[in-house]
């Protein structure tokens, strides 16, 4: 968690699993705004947790960085294509830290729900795990205006089924090099889960998928435990989501997506400060 979202947290008080088999863990960056983040959560989880017993979690761990953020957290150059590996490589490191310190041996399920994601539905965990696959992605979106007119339009990028181009890529570079999607100069023409959206579709539409995006992910608890982590470091080309997504089918846990499942990312709300309308 860099920024604190109010719009984050109030979703996430909305889910309706019970609130006593969920316990919380959040991973906050050792710098001024991590600080500022982690003074606004603090407040956050202290009303809910000293508020009354029917509304607490189980239990809620906050968790500092032992290391720095490596590039700056405004959107242009956090998506910068150079900075990924290092910035990704950090992103991975963070997930893993958080994943060592709060999975408990009672643990069915872990929902990776990255502190951007502001718009769910409140029945998310249960839509997700009623699937029952042992890796599970719904669809990261923005809303956006245009015309005086709300629009979506697709934003993670890293849940994709392979391409022969993109293993052909892989093939020629180096074991420290990284394959990256989402790039006009890298064009790995894989099948992007992002664009599989049809309007009004069946939202329990399951696709399986080569790669992963982590802005909301369901994970089996038994499949981290067969250890199946986040790469910091090319694991065949692959590194963080969409290299444990690679790490999951290796060990023989097979990802999918729910193309017509959609959730939301908070940039929308940076979109619309500048709009007119």
């Amino acid at each position: 968690m860099a920024r604190f979202y109010d719009e984050y947290w109030q979703n996430l008080l909305k889910l309706s699993y019970p609130r006593e088999l969920i316990e919380l863990g959040f991973i906050v960056p050792k710098n001024r705004e991590g600080n500022a983040a982690l003074a606004k959560l603090d407040d956050a989880v202290r009303r809910v947790q000293t508020g009354s017993k029917k509304n607490r979690f189980s239990g809620v761990t906050i968790v500092r960085q032992d290391f720095d953020t490596p590039v700056p957290q405004n959107e242009k150059e956090r998506h910068a294509r150079a900075a990924q590996k290092e910035r990704r490589g950090a992103m991975s490191r963070a997930r893993n830290s958080l994943l060592y310190t709060t999975l408990g041996t009672e643990t069915a399920w872990v929902l990776w729900l990255d502190a951007d994601i502001v718009e769910t539905p409140h029945t998310l965990i249960q839509d997700l795990a009623s699937h029952d696959k042992a890796v599970i992605v719904p669809n990261c979106y923005q809303r956006y205006t245009e015309g005086g007119k709300e629009k979506v339009r697709p934003y993670d990028f890293n849940s994709w089924h392979d391409s022969e181009t993109a293993l052909a890529l892989a093939e020629k570079m180096g074991p420290d090099d990284i394959l990256l999607e989402g790039y006009s100069d890298l064009a790995t023409y894989r099948s992007l889960m992002a664009y599989e959206r049809t309007e009004g579709g069946d939202p329990h539409q399951v696709t399986a998928l080569d790669g992963v995006g982590g802005t909301a992910l369901l994970v089996k608890a038994e499949v981290h435990r067969d250890g199946a982590m986040f790469p910091s470091f090319p694991f065949y080309n692959l590194i963080e989501t969409e290299g444990f997504a690679k790490m999951a089918r290796r060990l023989g846990h097979q990802p999918y997506g729910l193309p017509n499942y959609l959730v939301s990312s908070a940039y929308i709300y940076c979109i619309r400060m500048f709009d007119s309308n």
